[in-house]
Formats: C-alpha cells, sequence, structure tokens
C-alpha cells in the first residue's frame, strides 16, 4: 500500500496526542480499587502487614487499597489467583514464604510459577519465627522440648502446610530429634484459640503473633530463631543460645503483581510502598510487632527479585535437609 504525504502528516501529527493521552489514563492511577490479595485467613503476620502496606500504599497513591483474605493450600490459592488476574495493577498479592519460595518443594502439580508468573514491587519487611507453647507445656528450654517429645510427641501447629513455618518446624525437628508431630491451620491467626486452650502443645509461628500472647502469659515463647535476641522482649534466648547451631528463620512480607504488569505502574506502586516505609506511623507499628524494615535496595523491584531467588534456593536446600517432598 501507497502511504501518500498527506496521510503521513496526519500520522506524524496524531503522535503527540496520542502520547498525551497515554500520560493522562496513566497519570489516572489508579482510577479504581486496587485489590491487595492476601492468601492466607485474617490475624497472622502476612495479613496484618498487608493491612498496614495496603493503608499506607492507597494514601499514597491517593487511591483505595482494599485487603482480600483467600486462605488455602500454603497461600497457593490467593497467589493463584493473582497469577492469572489481569497484568493492570488493580489486582496484587502479599507475597511471603509460603506462595514464593516454600509451595515448589512440598506441593506437587503447583498451578503457578513463583519465579515466572509474577512481578516483584518491593520488599517491606520480615520477622522471626519463634517456637512458642501451651502453659500447659512445663518445657522452658530447646532441650526440655527435646526431652519431652521422646515421652510423648508434641503437637506442633503452624499456619499450614507449605507455610513458611512448616518448613521451620520441620528444619528444626531435623536439627534438634525433637519428636514433633505437625498440625496445620489455615494461616497464623486461626491456630490462637487452640494454643491459649491448650488444644495443641505449641507452635512454630511469626514473632509478631505469638509476642502479645507471651507478654500477657497466656502462652510462652522458647526461643526465638534470630541472630540475636529482640530488644521486644530480650528474656527470651535465641535458638543458637540454646545450642541449635546457626538455627535462624524468618517471614518474610512482599508484594508482588501479575507478570507483564506495566513497568510505569510497577514504579508508581514501589514509590508509594517506599515513601510510606520511610519512617512514621506504619513503620512504627511493624517495629511494635517485631518487624524489620526491609532496606533501600531490597524495597526495590531488582531487589526484591534478587532476595526471592537467593530465598527460593535456600528453601530448595532446607526442604533436602528436612527431607521434605512435594505431594
Amino acid at each position: 500500500m501507497t502511504v501518500t504525504r498527506r496521510t503521513l502528516i496526519a500520522t506524524l501529527g496524531a503522535m503527540p496526542l496520542a502520547a498525551a493521552l497515554g500520560r493522562t489514563a496513566y497519570a489516572a492511577y489508579p482510577d479504581r480499587a486496587i485489590h491487595l490479595i492476601v492468601p492466607f485467613a485474617p490475624g497472622g503476620n502476612a495479613d496484618i502487614v498487608g493491612r498496614l502496606v495496603g493503608d499506607t500504599m492507597g494514601k499514597n497513591l491517593n487511591g483505595t487499597v482494599v485487603v482480600d483474605n483467600r486462605a488455602g493450600a500454603g497461600g497457593g490459592i490467593g497467589a493463584e489467583l493473582v497469577a492469572r488476574a489481569k497484568p493492570d495493577g488493580y489486582t496484587l498479592l502479599v507475597g511471603s514464604n509460603g506462595p514464593l519460595t516454600v509451595n515448589p518443594f512440598v506441593q506437587a502439580n503447583l498451578a503457578y510459577d513463583p519465579l515466572k508468573d509474577f512481578e516483584p514491587v518491593a520488599l517491606t519487611s520480615y520477622v522471626p519465627h519463634v517456637l512458642i507453647l501451651t502453659n500447659k507445656v512445663g518445657a522452658k528450654t530447646i532441650a526440655d522440648v527435646v526431652s519431652l517429645s521422646k515421652t510423648k510427641p508434641l503437637n506442633i501447629a503452624t499456619s499450614g502446610v507449605g507455610s513458611a513455618s512448616h518448613m521451620t518446624l520441620a528444619r528444626l525437628a531435623a536439627a534438634t530429634g525433637a519428636n514433633l508431630t505437625h498440625i496445620p491451620y489455615r494461616g497464623g491467626g486461626a491456630l490462637i484459640s487452640d494454643l491459649i486452650a491448650g488444644g495443641v502443645d505449641g507452635a512454630v509461628t511469626e514473632f509478631s503473633t505469638a509476642l502479645p500472647l507471651h507478654k500477657e502469659k497466656q502462652a510462652h515463647i522458647v526461643a526465638i530463631a534470630s541472630a540475636h535476641r529482640s530488644q521486644l522482649a530480650p528474656d527470651i534466648p535465641t535458638f543458637i543460645d540454646d545450642g541449635v547451631k546457626n538455627f535462624t528463620a524468618s517471614s518474610y512480607i512482599g508484594i508482588v503483581a501479575p507478570a507483564k504488569t506495566p513497568a510505569d505502574v510497577i514504579a508508581s506502586l514501589q514509590k508509594a510502598i517506599a515513601t510510606g516505609l520511610k519512617g512514621g506511623p506504619t513503620v512504627d507499628r511493624l517495629r511494635e510487632l517485631g518487624s524489620e524494615i526491609a532496606t533501600p535496595e531490597e524495597m526495590t523491584p531488582q531487589g526484591f527479585a534478587a532476595f526471592i531467588k537467593t530465598d527460593y534456593g535456600n528453601m530448595k536446600e532446607a526442604a533436602k535437609l528436612a527431607n521434605i517432598k512435594p505431594s
């Protein structure tokens, strides 16, 4: 087909208008509510952090962020929903160890690829894991736990099959030789009432979930899986203090979008998160809960992608050490 001079001039003349329209459309983002999918039940670490981050995101974007809990399959149900969502920035995932870096090693036939189906936006924070026991169990140290479990297996709850706390429980049993029976729940918040009532012997969960129970003497934390004791509860020893060599574990929280989400949308989301986590009430609240704030580099798409890749490799190795196979 021959392009006439008149057609060419008309086409070129329209280009600045098209570009301006594109910028106008982008500038309107978000022009409706953003749905932030939490792939676990309400009350756990992912839910609490997701709501705090969602609130600051909404304020910095001058929009609305709606938190939607879609629990199940170690976070896999919510993760699959986001992986299949339209990549327009209006459906995001509160990503954590379970759906992003643990599920591939505990769940066969995973319905999504955590390394290919998401665009990392920003890592927000991470919180150490703890072993907390009901007050009906008198063990006060890891040595006590191991000794008691030899006479009777201890039923230890986690936030679900394939969760980060499940992996930590398996690693703990392998590292100490303790006889620990896994009792999976649908999120960290769901196990609290049974823990207080003594329906389970204890739980491996996030420090943020367990700390209020410890402070109110509704249950007692035996050890925290961090390199150093927490300033929020310096009386609690680390697993390393109690003789479990190099034993650290934590749950991380970050925001991811469906793969192929436009780079400018990712940039807007990242900026909203990073701005909200520079300081102020959101950061204060996260630290009160026992969370550590991600570094500026980890709070970028590239930094979070590298973090995920590293943790993916670590979980692969941890699954081998704990003899966990996809099922």
